[in-house]
C-alpha cells in the first residue's frame, strides 16, 4: 500500500497526456482550415468538441491526486492539511485572478504594452512560487519571492482596465486556474474532513451532480438572488468533476486493499454508461451540451469520458507496467503548473518580436504540426527547467 500511496504513475501519465492536450488545443484555437472537433464548440452550439473535455479532464485528476497526497502528507503532519488546502486554493484562485484581467488589459491607455505587462506578472509568479527548499538557502528564497512580490505591485500599479466600469483590476471571472483552486478548496475540505469515508465521496459527487442538473431546469431559480454571493459552489459542475475523481481514488485505495482490483474497472465503465445515458436523456431539456454554459450534459458526458480514459490509462500503466511511452512527455506530469504557466511567458515574449511563422505553420496541416510542436517544446522547457530545480510550487 505504501508504494501505491507515494506514486501512481497511472495518474501522472493521465495528467502529462491532458496537460499536453491542454497546450495543443489551447494553441490551436484561432488557427483556420484545421478540424473543429479538436476546438471548442460555440458558445450557443450544442455539441463537444476534443478541446471541450481537456478542462474535466484536468479537474478530474485534481481529484484523483487528493486522497494520494494526503495519505503521504499525513505521514508527516496531518494537522497542517486543512492550512495547507486554503493557501493552494488561494494560489491558484489569486493568480487566475490575474489571468482574468489580462484579457481586459486596456494597452491604448496603459503604460505598458499589453505583452510587456503579461510577462512582467508572470514572471512574477515564477519568482514567488519557485520552489526553493533544495536549491537556495532562506536568504536568498526570501529575496527572490520579495523581488517577486515587488514585480507584482508595480505591475497592478500600471494596470489599467478596458471595462469603463471597473477602470483597475477587477473579478470578471476567476480564470481557469481560479475555478480550478475553488473546486479543489471545496472538495479536499470534504475528503479531509469525512476521513476518506467512499460513501461520503459518492454522496458529495451526486450532490453537486444533481445541483448543476436543477440549476439548469430552473428549479434553483430562487437562488438567483444570492448567486452572486455563494460562486464557491457555482453551479455545481467544476465540484462535480473533482469529487468524481475523489471517488474513484479512493474506491482503486479500497479495492486494491482487498486484492479486487478487477471491480475497479466494472465499476468504471457501468457508471460512465450511466453517465453516458443521464448525460443525452438531459441533453434537450437543459441546454444541450455546452462546455462554455456548464449545461448537466456536458458534466455527465465528460465525466463518463474521464472514467473511460482513466480505466485505460490503469490498466496500461499501472497493471501492465507500461510507462515509458509517455517519457516524452512525462514532465508535463510531474511539473504541471510550469507547464501550464509557461505560455504566458511564451506568447508575450513572441508578440514582442518582428518573428513570424512561415506561411505553411498558419494555417491547416501546417498548422496542426505547429501547435502540436508548440506543446512538444513547452513540454521540454518544463522537463528542462526541472532538471535545474526550477519548479513551481503551490
Amino acid at each position: 500500500m505504501s508504494n501505491l500511496i507515494n506514486r501512481i504513475r497511472s495518474i501522472d501519465a493521465f495528467r502529462a497526456v491532458t496537460m499536453f492536450l491542454m497546450i495543443f488545443v489551447n494553441d490551436l484555437d484561432g488557427v483556420p482550415n484545421t478540424p473543429e472537433w479538436l476546438k471548442h464548440v460555440a458558445v450557443n452550439a450544442d455539441g463537444l468538441g476534443l478541446a471541450d473535455t481537456i478542462f474535466p479532464a484536468f479537474l478530474f485528476i485534481v481529484g484523483l491526486a487528493i486522497p494520494y497526497a494526503f495519505a503521504h502528507r499525513s505521514k508527516k503532519d496531518d494537522a497542517k492539511i486543512p492550512m495547507r488546502i486554503i493557501t493552494r486554493s488561494f494560489a491558484l484562485i489569486f493568480i487566475g485572478f490575474f489571468h482574468a484581467n489580462m484579457e481586459t488589459y486596456d494597452e491604448a491607455h496603459a503604460i505598458l504594452p499589453r505583452p510587456v505587462w503579461d510577462s512582467l506578472a508572470t514572471f512574477s509568479f515564477f519568482f514567488i512560487f519557485i520552489d526553493y527548499s533544495q536549491t537556495a538557502s532562506k536568504l536568498k528564497r526570501y529575496l527572490c519571492q520579495g523581488f517577486g512580490v515587488a514585480l507584482l505591485i508595480a505591475v497592478c500599479v500600471v494596470y489599467k482596465s478596458s471595462d469603463p466600469g471597473h477602470p483597475w483590476l477587477h473579478l470578471t471571472w476567476w480564470g481557469i486556474l481560479g475555478l480550478i483552486g475553488w473546486a479543489y478548496l471545496v472538495c479536499a475540505l470534504i475528503y479531509h474532513y469525512s476521513n476518506g469515508v467512499l460513501w461520503v465521496q459518492a454522496a458529495a459527487w451526486l450532490f453537486f451532480m444533481f445541483f448543476n442538473i436543477d440549476y439548469h431546469f430552473g428549479l434553483l431559480n430562487f437562488l438567483n438572488p444570492i448567486q452572486q454571493y455563494v460562486w464557491i459552489s457555482g453551479n455545481g459542475a467544476m465540484q462535480a468533476f473533482t469529487m468524481a475523481g475523489i471517488f474513484v481514488s479512493v474506491l482503486y485505495m479500497r479495492l486494491t486493499e482487498n486484492g479486487e482490483l478487477k471491480m475497479l474497472w466494472v465499476a468504471m465503465f457501468l457508471i460512465a454508461i450511466i453517465l453516458f445515458n443521464l448525460g443525452f436523456i438531459v441533453r434537450y431539456f437543459s441546454g444541450g451540451i455546452s462546455k462554455m454554459r456548464d449545461t448537466p450534459s456536458w458534466v455527465l458526458i465528460c465525466t463518463g469520458i474521464s472514467l473511460i480514459v482513466y480505466a485505460i490509462f490503469v490498466f496500461v500503466v499501472d497493471t501492465c507496467k507500461k510507462y515509458n511511452w509517455v517519457k516524452v512527455i512525462e514532465p508535463a506530469g510531474t511539473n504541471t503548473f510550469t507547464c501550464y504557466l509557461l505560455p504566458y511567458l511564451f506568447y508575450p515574449m513572441y508578440q514582442m518580436t518582428n518573428f513570424n511563422y512561415p506561411q505553411y505553420f498558419g494555417q491547416g496541416t501546417g498548422g496542426l504540426i505547429r501547435s502540436l510542436l508548440f506543446a512538444l517544446v513547452i513540454v521540454w522547457l518544463a522537463g528542462l527547467l526541472q532538471k535545474i530545480n526550477v519548479r513551481l510550487k503551490i
